[in-house]
Parts: C-alpha cells; structure tokens; sequence
C-alpha cells in the first residue's frame, strides 16, 4: 500500500511550486481588479484539471486538484481559482448534457470565469438556509422596494470573485428543494474583508429564473465538497509556507547571544506546527481521494479534513505570528496576509463547529445500517463497519 503521491502527481507538483515561485507576487496581484495570471494558469491544464476530456480537460481526479490547490496556497495567490473550481464542480455535478458541452470547454481553455452565489443573510452553509425562490418574470414589488430599495430575497452575499466572473450560478429554493440557475446580476458591490486575497461581493438579481440547470440538493452538496477539499489544500499549503518560514527565522533571529531556535519554547512551538501541519495533509488527501474513488465515507472525510483543518490553520498562524514577534504582525512581512487567509479560510464552506455537526449527523444516520449488521452477523456479537 502506497500512502505517497505518483510521480505524475509529484511532477504536477513540482511544477506548479516552480511555476507560482516564478509568476505570483501577491502583493501586485491583490491590486489588480483582474487576474494578470489566468491566461497562464489556463495554460497550465490547471482551469481544466476536474473537466472531463471529452470537454477539453485533463478528466485529473481531486487529488491532483488538492496537488495544485496546495501550491497555490503555499504561494497565497489570489484570484479567482477556488471559485471557478467551486462553480466547475456544481455544472459537473447539477448541468444537463447541453450546458456542459457549452460551459465546461470554455471553463477548461481559461475562456470564461464562473462563481456560485449561495450565501445569504444568515450567511450559513446550511442548505437549509438557502431561502432565495426560484422566480419566473422579474421580482414582485414589495413594501421595501417600493420605497426605492432593493428586496432581501434577490441578494446574495459574500460571492467570491462575482465581478471578475462570466457565469454565476444561483442556488435558490425551488417546490423541489433546490435548484442552480444562471441569473442575471442586477448589480455587484464589492464587500469588506479582513482577506485582501479573496475578494467578495454582494450580488443583486433582477430575476432567478435564467438557465435552470436541473441537478438539485445532491449536486449542490456535491459541489461544496470538491471546493472544501481544494480549499483544504490551499490551507495546507499555507501552513507548510508558515512553517517554514518560521523554522528559517527561528535560525537567523538573535536573542541573548544566540538564535531563538536553540530556545526549548521556540523548539516546542515549531514541533506543534509541523505536527498540525502534517495531520491536516493527511486528512486532506485522503478526503481527496475518497471523492475521487466515490468512496461512501467521502462526506465523513471531507467534513473532518475541513474541521481539522480550519483550527490547525489558524493554530498554526497563531504561533508562526508568537516566534515571529512584532514583526509577524506587520504590513512589511508577508505572514500577516498568509494570517489573514487563514482566518477567511477557517468560515469558508463552514468552520470547525459547522462541520463537527455534520460529522454527528452522518454518524447518526449511519447508526441504522451498522444495527442491522449486528442484528445479521452469525453471532452477533462482530460488528463489520
């Protein structure tokens, strides 16, 4: 049994860390309005890594996403990347035949840029939440817009990358349950954020009933977890670069005559990072590989990956920021941005508490087949997970 990476897999590796190393300075890119990088990124295979061949992708499984999402987190690159990949999964998982065969080649070649809108005000991950109504015309005036204001119900917040974006997929509550429609945005207004590297608007629709695509709570919920596995990855990346940064300052930092990294406390905080660090790669991969297999316990992993993660990440900037000092904090160095996505990347797709509930639930749910198992085991005494 091989717990490693395949030499294609490491090769990927290796040139997108010497391909971010030459290109992403993210101090110029997170001025940009743009992406001065896509059409390179685009030539790199990388907007087309989970687009089947046939639609003019490398058809690549989710581990090699989380390959290319963990360099990219290493290198902090801003842009649009994890909202494409996001509104790529969902036209996989919830598109007809003739709306792949129109979006995804264009997807794949760099040609067009899409996002998902599925936050509201509540801003919870909860599909429950979704309360948004599938429409047909425009909007009803109500007691709010007839006064000039916009109605809540066409609003969507915190979208990722929307004024950038070709294509942005709706999620929105339908007789069914949930639906995914390409809508028209009314307008889009940039939103504050503590993350200069992820840029996140409020989206006004004049009307939710464009393109319906006709996959529902499944693919939606699909979708979310092929994003939360490439975000894991960039947060793994991200840890790995404060890590070794830490690692290298705590060498060349003098305090008392000698460097800080012969202190025991300095030693004990970069051993807790490299620990994190390395939990949090194994649970990654290994959430990556159960979607790429359609292994039956890929929720379970994707849900503990991204609970363990989103405290691991922030554990990890917390004490790279302590052996830093005063200069960890900084505009100068580079760890507060690095900080800074940490934190936005801890709530994305749900934080710690949001997914350990899920964990509960699944378990749950799961608690009938195992009692059934035992119940037809020959002495029902050897429970068969």
């Amino acid at each position: 049994m091989d717990f490693d990476l395949s030499k294609p897999q490491k090769l990927l590796k290796d040139t997108a860390r010497q391909f971010l190393a030459r290109e992403c300075n993210v101090r110029r890119l997170i001025e940009t309005d743009g992406d001065p990088l896509w059409s390179a990124i685009a030539d790199q295979g990388w907007t087309g890594l989970i687009v089947p061949e046939e639609y003019g992708g490398l058809g690549t499984g989710i581990v090699e996403l989380a390959v290319v999402a963990e360099e990219m987190g290493r290198a902090c690159l801003p842009g649009p990347y994890l909202s494409n990949v996001f509104a790529t999964a969902l036209i996989r998982a919830a598109g007809s035949v003739e709306q792949q065969a129109r979006w995804l080649p264009r997807i794949a070649a760099g040609e067009l840029k899409a996002t998902v809108a599925i936050l509201e005000a509540t801003a919870s991950w909860d599909l429950d939440a979704i309360r948004s109504p599938l429409t047909v015309g425009r909007w009803p005036l109500t007691e709010s817009s007839a006064n000039g204001q916009q109605p809540t119900a066409n609003r969507k917040l915190f979208v990722g990358d929307a004024s950038v974006a070709d294509l942005i997929l709706c999620v929105t509550r339908s007789n069914d349950g949930l639906a995914v429609v390409a809508a028209p945005a009314l307008s889009i207004e940039r939103m504050p954020s503590m993350d200069e590297t992820r840029k996140l608007y409020e989206v006004t629709f004049d009307r939710l009933s464009g393109d319906v695509l006709p996959g529902g709570r499944d693919a939606v919920r699909s979708a979310i977890d092929v994003a939360t596995v490439a975000l894991c990855a960039e947060m793994v990346g991200g840890m790995q670069w404060v890590l070794d940064t830490t690692v290298e300052y705590a060498k060349t930092r003098q305090q008392f005559g000698r460097p800080i990294g012969s202190f025991q406390a300095v030693q004990h905080q970069c051993a807790d990072m490299l620990l994190l660090t390395e939990s949090a790669r194994s649970a990654t991969y290994y959430a990556a590989w159960a979607l790429t297999e359609n292994d039956p316990a890929a929720p379970l992993a994707v849900s503990m990956a991204k609970a363990y993660c989103s405290d691991a990440c922030r554990e990890v900037g917390n004490r790279g920021v302590q052996v830093h000092g005063g200069i960890g904090f900084t505009w100068e160095h580079d760890l507060q941005l690095y900080y800074k996505r940490a934190k936005s990347s801890e709530i994305l797709f749900g934080d710690a508490s949001f997914h350990r509930e899920r964990i509960a639930s699944l378990v749950v749910d799961e608690l009938p087949h195992v009692a059934s198992r035992i119940e037809t085991s020959p002495d029902h005494q050897t429970v068969r997970a």
